[in-house]
C-alpha cells in the first residue's frame, strides 16, 4: 500500500500542479496574470460566479402549491441558506402526447417560447425574478435543446427539423419516448433553437441556461450560441448536463462532474455504504476506489479539461434523486463528508431541493408528490449554511481564476483524505475527511502541515490541533492566518 502511494503520489505530484495552475490561471474577469495556454478557455466568466453556490429548484414539488408564486415566498430562506444562483428545472408547458404519468416530464418540452400554466403565468415568473434579482440572486432555467415533446408546434409545422429513422418516423432517442430528436443539420432549426433562448432572456431577464443533454448537440452549435446570446446578456451563465471538455472551450463556463460523482458512489461501496437498491432489488456494482482515487481524478480533469473552466461538484441532484437513490442511500455515512468536498475541492457546489433539510427519498418525476418538510429547520440547514459562508468568504475555495492551489498531504491510509487551499491574503483552508470503513490514523508519508500554526476548527469554532486518527465518514475543516 506505501509503495503504491508512492507513486501515486508522485505522478499526482506533477498533475496536481497542473492543477493548482488550472485554479488559479483561468479566464475570468478577475483573473491573476498567466502565460497564455492554448488549451485555456475563451469563456468570460461572471465574476458573480467564482464564489457562488448553485441552487437547483423542483418548482413542481417545491410546495404544495407547485407555482412560481409560492416558491417565490422562500426567496428569503434560500437568502438565509446563501445560496446565489437558482436553477428552475424546466419551465415550459409539458407535452401531452406520449406523457408519461399525469403530468409529464419537465423535458418533453411543448413550446420553448411560453410558460408552463401548472406554475402560473409568464408574468408570475417575470415578478419572481425581478424579487429574486433584487435580493441578490441569479436565476437560469433548463434548456431542452436536444428533443422536443411529441406535439410540440415544430413538429407540425417543421417535421424537417427531425431526424427521422429509415422508415420516414421521428426518432425518440434512447427510451424518451415522450419526445423526439432534433436535427441539428437543419440551418433553419438551428436559427431557432438559438433564437428561443434569446427570447427568455430579453423577455424574462434570466441570466443563463442549465442546457440538458448538452454533449449530444453538436459543439459548433453551442460555440456560436454562446457568441449570439452574450449579445443580449454580456454575462450570461452556462452550465452543461455533460462531462465533455470541449464544450467548456468556448461555450459553458461549467459541465457537470459526473466522474467525481460517480467515484463517491464508489468510494461509499467500497466502503460499505452504498445501499440503494434498483425496482427489481438488484444492487448496483461499483469498482473498488478509495479517497485516494480522487487525486487520480483531479490530475485527470487538469489535462483534459481547458484551463479556466469550472465543474459542478455534487452529492445530489434531480435525476440522482429520482432515479439513482438518495444521498444517504449511496454515501450512507460518508454523506457529509462528501458534501464538505463538493465544496472544498475545485469548483462549484449544487443544492437540489431538500438537501438542505436531510430528505431522504425520492421526488416523484411525473406525478406530483409532497414537497420536503422546510420548518422546523434542522442541523442539515445549519450545516449548508455553514458551507456557503465558507464558499462566500474564503478566496482559496473560489471555482476558476481566483481559486487557490491544492496541496495534497499523503498518507498511509487510502481512505483519508488531506489537502489545503491557501490564498494570496495568507488565509488557509485545511480539509481532513477518511472516506474508509475503519478508524484510520492520520500517518503522512510525506509532506505534512505544519505543526506550529493556529487553526480553527471550522465548525466548533475552537481552535485545535490538527486529528491524529479519525472515525469513517468523520470530517474536519480548519482556517489558519
Amino acid at each position: 500500500m506505501v509503495m503504491r502511494k508512492l507513486i501515486l503520489f508522485t505522478i499526482v505530484a506533477g498533475a496536481a500542479a497542473c492543477l493548482a495552475a488550472a485554479c488559479t490561471s483561468r479566464g475570468s474577469k478577475n483573473s491573476k496574470a498567466h502565460i497564455a495556454d492554448s488549451t485555456a478557455t475563451t469563456v468570460v466568466h461572471p465574476e458573480w460566479s467564482e464564489n457562488a453556490v448553485i441552487y437547483e429548484v423542483n418548482l413542481r414539488q417545491y410546495t404544495p402549491e407547485g407555482t412560481v408564486g409560492a416558491f417565490a415566498r422562500h426567496l428569503p430562506r434560500l437568502k438565509e441558506l446563501g445560496a446565489d444562483i437558482l436553477w428552475f428545472m424546466p419551465v415550459h408547458p409539458i407535452s401531452e402526447k406520449e406523457r408519461k404519468g399525469t403530468l409529464g416530464s419537465y423535458y418533453a418540452v411543448a413550446d420553448y417560447k411560453a410558460f408552463n400554466p401548472e406554475f402560473g403565468t409568464m408574468d408570475d415568473f417575470k415578478a419572481m425574478v425581478s424579487k429574486a434579482h433584487e435580493m441578490g440572486f441569479k436565476v437560469i432555467i433548463d434548456w431542452v435543446p436536444n428533443h422536443t415533446g411529441c406535439d410540440n408546434r415544430w413538429v407540425a409545422e417543421h417535421p424537417d427539423w427531425y431526424v427521422h429513422d429509415e422508415d420516414g418516423e421521428l426518432v425518440s432517442p434512447y427510451d424518451w419516448t415522450d419526445v423526439y430528436k432534433l436535427d441539428y443539420t437543419n440551418s433553419e432549426m438551428r436559427k431557432a433553437m438559438s433564437d428561443a433562448m434569446a427570447f427568455w432572456l430579453r423577455e424574462a431577464d434570466i441570466d443563463g441556461f442549465r442546457c440538458d443533454v448538452a454533449g449530444e448537440v453538436p459543439t459548433d452549435f453551442w460555440d456560436d450560441t454562446r457568441k449570439q446570446l452574450e449579445t443580449v446578456k454580456p454575462d450570461i451563465f452556462m452550465l452543461a448536463e455533460a462531462s465533455k471538455p470541449e464544450l467548456q472551450k468556448n461555450a459553458f463556463d461549467m459541465g457537470y462532474n459526473w466522474p467525481m460523482k460517480d467515484l463517491f458512489n464508489a468510494i461509499a461501496a467500497t466502503s460499505g455504504q452504498n445501499t440503494y437498491r434498483r425496482p427489481d432489488s438488484s444492487s448496483v456494482i461499483y469498482p473498488e476506489k478509495h479517497a485516494i482515487d480522487i487525486d487520480t481524478l483531479l490530475a485527470k480533469q487538469s489535462i483534459e479539461y481547458p484551463a479556466g473552466t469550472y465543474m459542478m461538484n455534487m452529492i445530489t441532484n434531480h435525476d440522482l434523486n429520482s432515479w439513482e437513490g438518495t444521498e444517504f442511500e449511496r454515501l450512507g455515512n460518508l454523506t457529509r463528508a462528501m458534501a464538505v468536498l463538493t465544496y472544498t475541492l475545485p469548483g462549484m457546489p449544487l443544492i437540489y431541493t431538500g438537501q438542505e433539510t436531510g430528505l431522504n427519498r425520492a421526488l416523484e418525476f411525473f406525478e406530483k408528490d409532497m414537497p420536503p418538510t422546510w420548518t422546523p429547520r434542522n442541523d442539515y440547514f445549519e450545516f449548508y449554511q455553514k458551507l456557503n459562508h465558507l464558499k462566500h468568504t474564503h478566496p482559496a475555495l473560489r471555482a476558476g481564476s481566483s481559486g487557490a492551489d491544492m496541496k495534497r498531504y499523503p498518507t498511509a491510509s487510502d481512505d483519508i483524505y488531506v489537502f489545503s487551499r491557501k490564498d494570496d491574503g495568507g488565509a488557509t483552508i485545511y480539509v481532513f475527511a477518511n472516506l474508509g470503513k475503519s478508524d484510520a490514523e492520520v500517518k503522512y508519508t510525506g509532506e505534512a502541515p505544519a505543526k506550529d500554526i493556529t487553526a480553527v476548527n471550522f465548525f466548533t469554532g475552537r481552535t485545535d490541533e490538527f486529528p491524529t486518527t479519525l472515525s469513517p465518514g468523520e470530517y474536519h475543516i480548519y482556517v489558519s492566518r
